[in-house]
This record gives C-alpha cells, structure tokens and sequence, in this order.
C-alpha cells in the first residue's frame, strides 16, 4: 500500500489549500488515522485525525476551526482543508493509515508535502 499526498505549496497568510492524500488500492481493511506535520527542529505532530470508530474527528487546538478532515472512501482518499493558514502552519504535512491483518495493526505513511505559509 502507498499513500501518496498532493495540494502543497507556497501560499500567503490567510490563504487556503486542500491537501489529498490517495492510497494505491482499496481501503478494504486500510483505515485513514489523520494528518501529521512536522516542522524544522520539531517533533512531528498530529494535526487532525479520526477517532478510533472513525465516527468522529479530533483537531490539535491551534488549527480547530481553521482545519477540516475529510474522507472519500469511494476514492480511496483522505483530505485536509486549510484555511486561514498562519505562518506557524508551515511544515511537512504526512498522511497516515492503519491496515489490521490478522489482529496486527501495519501502519502506512506517505511521502509528505511542503506546506509554506508567508507572512
């Protein structure tokens, strides 16, 4: 399984950008868990995420209201909607999914997407 991420890119303060993050084949028994991002000389972060029954979301505290995660299971990908993007948004953005066989959870990461925000 590969998850491979687009939309990223140089934006100014106040703008918006979708970012996508597609897996390369159906998301039977593959669950999106949310977005990451990490920035120069921090640890990476969860930014927004499912819930573990995937019937709610969960947003870290500087993004909620700005963010929105979304999925599209027919297309087999997961979004994140950034709007009123701020400076300190900018980051590497990853996507991360969950496979459980047999009981054993395999996790999956894609490539990451620059995301840059200017003041």
């Amino acid at each position: 399984v590969q998850l491979v991420e687009s939309g990223g890119g140089l934006v100014q303060a106040g703008g918006s950008l979708r970012l996508s993050c597609a897996a390369s084949r159906s998301t039977f028994n593959i669950n999106p868990m949310g977005w990451y991002r990490q920035a120069p000389g921090k640890q990476r972060e969860l930014v927004a995420g499912f819930t573990t029954s995937g019937g709610t979301t969960e947003y870290t505290d500087s993004v909620k209201g700005r963010f929105t995660i979304s999925r599209d299971n027919a297309k087999n990908t997961m979004y994140l909607q950034m709007n009123s993007l701020k400076p300190e948004d900018t980051a590497v953005y990853y996507c991360k999914a969950v496979s459980i066989v047999f009981g054993i959870p395999y996790y999956y990461w894609g490539q990451g997407t620059q995301v840059t925000v200017s003041s």
